[in-house]
């Protein structure tokens, strides 16, 4: 009997030998905008093993805009968000507390939450007709983010600044933040899921943004609270950093992070092969910065065969993921999934 993507997905995570490398395509609107044909070909040869819940929190009334397009517009905390061009995402440019002592000032989005037990039950209701309705390995539809949140916040200038002196006011609103993510995460957890995923953005493009001590006394703990919570449920833990995060991949692997999003070629691969192979499954990534963007398509292979050669096992352990977003070239996007076919192919062993 095939297994289904769901089936190799969960190999993956479990070194339990997939029946075949799993995929995961991450799509900015900017590559369906500009490259839709190519877009449609790649998912066409080899559609990806992931889908997103299609349960949505309700309309916030603080939300203006459109987070996609070049403008302004406001998410459902009130931060502001200016964005240069239409397909990506803008930054958080215009603090929405400038100073840190009106911390308690910032309100959560609860009302967006499920809260009594009947909108628990019908959001769950939708959450798992959706479920049922495929063999993909479903991700739950949210990604907590208390840092990039604390910035968004503060201005991420500020926000360096507030971590001189945590307890100036950066634990409480560093809290206010976390416990808005814990009740989420617990509702999630009980829901229909097979993976929650959340992200910070730590490293910069040789180290950590941020001393490794001063993360493991503030983050860490809050990271570990989420494997928690998203383990109690019995689902997968899915963690996105960009950067060099060497410093702190065996703090992640403790904490119970089971598949990892990372700039892979701004770190050191045979390092992180020592580190971490074997112990965490490899979400991608395929570098963005310079691969990705090559007219060449033979960069492409290359690079996948650099990832495959330092990390790749037939027990599992890796999921060929990349982000066709800004820049990307097709030809590349669709050299890179091809190599990763034929690398599965050759090296393939059935236990």
């Amino acid at each position: 009997m095939t297994a289904t993507p769901r089936d190799i997905v969960a190999a993956s995570l479990d070194f339990g030998h997939p029946e075949r490398l799993p995929r995961d395509l991450w799509l900015l609107p900017w590559a369906e905008q500009r490259h839709a044909a190519a877009v449609a070909e790649l998912s066409r040869r080899f559609p990806a093993d992931f889908a997103t819940t299609r349960y949505f929190y309700p309309p916030s009334p603080r939300v203006q805009g459109d987070p996609y397009r070049a403008g302004t517009c406001i998410d459902e905390w009130g931060c502001i968000f200016t964005s240069l061009e239409d397909g990506q995402i803008g930054e958080a440019r215009t603090p929405l507390i400038a100073d840190l002592t009106d911390w308690k000032a910032v309100q959560p989005p609860w009302e967006q939450l499920p809260a009594s037990a009947r909108d628990r039950a019908a959001a769950r209701s939708v959450i798992s007709h959706y479920y049922e309705s495929t063999d993909l390995y479903v991700l739950a539809n949210i990604c907590p983010r208390p840092w990039e949140r604390y910035q968004f916040i503060r201005g991420s200038e500020n926000a360096y600044y507030d971590l001189a002196d945590p307890d100036g006011g950066l634990r409480g609103l560093l809290g206010v933040i976390h416990a808005f993510n814990l009740r989420e995460l617990e509702f999630w957890a009980a829901s229909d899921v097979d993976g929650i995923r959340f992200m910070d953005d730590w490293g910069s493009q040789d180290r950590l943004l941020i001393h490794p001590d001063l993360w493991r006394e503030l983050f860490k703990p809050l990271y570990r609270e989420y494997c928690e919570i998203i383990h109690g449920g019995g689902k997968k833990v899915f963690m996105h950093s960009d950067g060099c995060i060497e410093a702190i991949l065996p703090d992640l692997i403790e904490i119970g992070v089971d598949a990892l999003n990372s700039q892979l070629f701004v770190m050191d691969l045979d390092r992180i092969a020592r580190v971490a192979k074997g112990r965490l499954t490899f979400w991608g990534e395929i570098d963005r910065q310079h691969v990705l963007t090559s007219a060449d398509p033979e960069t492409g292979r290359a690079a996948v065969r650099r990832v495959a050669e330092a990390l790749y096992d037939p027990s599992g352990g890796v999921i060929a993921q990349f982000e066709f977003g800004l820049g990307t070239q097709p030809a590349t996007a669709y050299a890179v999934y091809d190599e990763w076919q034929r690398w599965d192919e050759e090296h393939h062993l059935h236990p």
